[in-house]
């Protein structure tokens, strides 16, 4: 005998309410990564856009940056935590294998028994993290998700390494999504490429220890100019492509809020899509380097603090990195 299961009853849409972020207290000028590596501010700005960053002391752990950064996002919200349903974290640099970092999270949050857990996107983590956040409400099965990127990448940079040892940084960012009349994000257009996976990556594995010492504990690598070319001109399709699926036009956006890897990345991406003049365009990057699946939240509440954008303006979102992986789409700011 088949039974006829009754559909969820979710919302008609989903937006983000509110955002949230926290940037470790000690910020790092690019003369303490000349301490370790042949170079000059000057080579480090014209490569990156880096001028400072944020390390992470020992207090500021992946915990204590998320439960920051998403308990000011509820507060901005208006959304008390026991009605929240999920709590999704992205996040690299979690060394804790099991249990998932979001348990304890959404515990010190005061979310109740909300479902909790952790997902490992890299750069585009945000993205994936929202997209799951928007089905979970439309569907139905949570009210209010707490989406978190959070990143202490200090802990995989190797000083020494010329290629990286001034790109990355640390710092958390959230969001919270919650149901909507009218849709406030857009379809994801989502994806990777794994045939290009060892382009960023970790120098040793973690089961590398079982076989005895290891030289150096592992860090990030990457192939800096295969990203960079893949970024600027298949990321630029992406985005289109996220435009189209929103139904609307780079006139028609306020912002673009793409993920900070790199200020020539952002520069190209935004001559490539033609984005106007009153297209305000997120360069968080100077003051906060790239702190991967942190950067977007964070550099959207930059925005917002600063009036370089404002809520209910329309902005294009894009994360990619490791994998390679990627993630975009069109929201209304909170």
């Amino acid at each position: 005998m088949s039974a006829t299961i009754r559909a969820s009853r979710g919302a008609p849409a989903a937006r983000i309410l509110g955002v949230g972020g926290y940037r470790p207290s000690r910020v790092v000028p690019n003369e303490t990564i000349l301490e370790h590596i042949d170079s000059s501010d000057e080579w480090i700005r014209s490569r990156s856009g880096i001028a400072t960053r944020h390390w992470a002391d020992d207090r500021e752990t992946v915990e204590e940056m998320s439960v920051a950064a998403a308990g000011k996002a509820l507060a901005n919200a208006g959304i008390p935590p026991e009605r929240v349903g999920a709590v999704v974290v992205s996040t690299v640099s979690h060394f804790e294998q099991t249990p998932a970092i979001a348990t304890r999270i959404a515990h010190r949050l005061g979310a109740g028994k909300p479902a909790a857990f952790d997902i490992s996107a890299a750069c585009a983590g945000f993205g994936y993290g929202l997209t799951l956040a928007k089905g979970m409400v439309v569907e139905g099965s949570a009210e209010y998700v707490v989406v978190i990127g959070v990143e202490r990448l200090s802990d995989l940079t190797d000083l020494t390494d010329r290629t990286t040892s001034f790109l990355f940084a640390d710092g958390a960012g959230a969001v919270v999504v919650g149901p909507a009349e009218q849709p406030g994000i857009g379809p994801t257009v989502w994806g990777s490429e794994g045939d290009k996976a060892g382009t960023i990556g970790q120098t040793v594995p973690w089961d590398a220890y079982r076989e005895g010492p290891v030289e150096r504990f592992p860090a990030l690598r990457q192939d800096g100019q295969t990203v960079f070319r893949w970024a600027v001109y298949e990321m630029a399709k992406v985005a289109r492509q996220a435009l189209e699926a929103a139904g609307i036009t780079a006139d028609d956006l306020d912002a673009f809020i793409p993920h900070q890897a790199n200020m020539r990345i952002i520069d190209s991406l935004v001559k490539t899509l033609g984005l106007p003049e009153h297209v305000a365009v997120a360069r968080d990057i100077e003051t906060s380097g790239n702190t991967s699946a942190a950067s977007i939240p964070l550099a959207m509440e930059r925005m917002l603090e600063t009036g370089q954008a404002r809520s209910g303006d329309t902005a294009l979102v894009i994360g990619f990195g490791a994998g390679l992986v990627y993630a975009a789409a069109v929201v209304t700011l909170p």
